[in-house]
């Protein structure tokens, strides 16, 4: 009997460490190649690692919660399989297994597909942020038929404020497939100044959302095809519950000492390396900030037309996708923006301005373990429907913490939408190798003047940071017109 241990591989470029965040299998267990062994938290995202070899497992070499150096041996493995764990109808003829992984083996970030991502859900609770909160807000009681009778048990998830006439939020939301159950009615939550969404889920998803008083519309959705599944609400319901609850008991008693009501969170992982991140940022790169009103009432029109259209049929469309296009195309105009400042290595003279003719668009995502930023490559060649696309498969996969650390490499130029959070605006830190972000508030109804006349319009506030070292007052004012004007007119975007 041969024993092989695994070593923590470096699942990016230049990682050094990592955090065995929990373990998906146990000594005695039978694993085949590509079994996932356990999930890894680290400075860029949670990765599964897969098996590299076939056999039983005989000891786990590392607790979960210890982070541990790349190279350290985190499982043994031995080749004595009682009874073959590889399905019968994919069993290959017998052969020795190959480790997947040299020395200090290399992984693209995990290969679990979705399949085996909807098989964890099932088996042991949803997937980690695969839903967000709702608001403490009163809802219809509970019903006890055994169909809405859901597991608590749930990690917590980003909040997502409740929709009102008199706001409109930009979640680009999960993406959507036709073919599956689509519901045209309104759901529980209602729709915006009468906006079609659509939501897939089965019927008996339906029912237990409308016992427990759900807008499909802000589960995020984890099925295959982009459908709400029962897991999904599982996670949503206890995020909800589990602010209801917390917020009841989260003061100390008064009778014990200060020093003693002091919670103590360990700093690592993604927020270790985001407070580094923002840390040489905002001490870097010298930023300055500008803000412009604009009117927004021919984007929500668009939107509207957009969300009705056969094209768009099953895809979630939110003004940040107009947005996403404004920014693509104000770079065009204003090339610098979408750049990079790089200091000579030796630190002599030698810095130099490196602007990218390809726009890597990265969209901050709030998750449970922090701030993360993937990007869409190359979104510049992206037509609106593809952009759509790319945005709700972000998303999904950002809260699901399913980003790999590929995804969330090589940005261009950041957006971060803090008006999914009922936000007007704020003055956001410059992501580490780009020169500017923009921030995009919340869409109210204000009243505006028009023509000389004031009448109720649909009104946001864009904010931008720049680097000042290479994008100066005149460049930065120049571009956030440029953005504000398609926002203002999405029809330029056909010139």
């Amino acid at each position: 009997m041969t024993l092989n241990k695994f070593n923590l591989p470096d699942v990016g470029e230049g990682l050094t460490e990592a955090e065995i965040v929990s373990w998906k299998v146990k000594p005695g267990d039978a694993v085949a190649i590509n079994d996932v062994l356990c999930e890894i938290e680290t400075a860029k995202s949670l990765v599964e690692l897969p098996s590299p070899f076939a056999g039983t497992v005989t000891e786990l070499l590392v607790p979960e919660g210890v982070t541990i150096d790349v190279g350290t041996a985190i499982i043994s493995v031995s080749d004595n399989v009682s009874g073959d764990p590889t399905p019968a109808d994919v069993r290959a003829p017998e052969a020795p297994a190959q480790p997947l992984y040299g020395k200090l083996p290399a992984s693209d970030g995990g290969t679990a597909d979705s399949a085996q991502a909807a098989e964890s859900a099932l088996a042991g609770g949803p997937l980690v942020g695969s839903g967000p909160k709702a608001d403490a807000v009163k809802r219809r009681p509970r019903k006890t038929s055994p169909s809405s009778s859901l597991s608590r048990n749930a990690p917590e998830g980003e909040p997502v404020q409740p929709h009102s006439p008199a706001e409109v939020t930009q979640d680009p939301g999960p993406a959507t497939s036709p073919g599956a159950d689509v519901d045209n009615r309104p759901t529980l939550g209602g729709t915006i100044t009468g906006l079609v969404s659509r939501v897939l889920a089965k019927p008996p998803v339906r029912k237990i959302a409308r016992d427990l008083g759900i807008d499909l519309a802000d589960v995020v959705a984890t099925g295959s095809r982009g459908e709400v599944t029962r897991e999904d609400l599982v996670s949503y319901q206890a995020q909800r519950d589990a602010e209801l609850d917390k917020a009841d008991g989260f003061w100390g008693k008064a009778g014990k000492p200060q020093d003693q009501r002091i919670e103590r969170i360990p700093v690592k992982g993604v927020r270790k390396a985001t407070a580094k991140a923002m840390v040489d940022s905002a001490f870097a790169a010298p930023h300055v900030s500008i803000f412009v009103d604009v009117d927004a009432s021919r984007t929500m029109e668009f939107v509207k037309r957009l969300k009705a259209s056969r094209d768009f049929e099953g895809i979630k469309v939110s003004p940040l996708l107009i947005l996403a296009k404004a920014v693509i195309w104000a770079a065009a105009r204003n090339p610098s923006v979408n750049a990079t400042w790089v200091d000579n290595a030796d630190g002599t003279d030698g810095a130099e301005i490196q602007v990218k003719h390809y726009m890597n668009l990265g969209i901050a995502a709030a998750t449970p373990r922090g701030l993360m930023v993937p990007n869409i490559k190359n979104a510049q060649d992206l037509s609106l429907k593809e952009l759509a696309l790319a945005l709700n498969n972000l998303a999904v996969t950002a809260r699901s913490g399913k980003t790999k650390p590929a995804e969330m490499q090589g940005g261009t130029l950041t957006i971060t939408n803090i008006g999914a959070l009922g936000i007007d605006t704020g003055t956001p830190i410059i992501n580490p190798g780009e020169v500017a972000i923009v921030a995009f508030g919340t869409i109210k109804q204000k009243p505006w003047v028009l023509d000389g006349e004031v009448i109720p319009r649909w009104i946001t506030t864009l904010g931008g940071s720049f680097d000042h070292r290479v994008v100066d007052g005149d460049l930065s004012a120049r571009f956030m017109a440029d953005v504000a004007a398609i926002l203002e007119e999405p029809a330029l975007l056909l010139d």
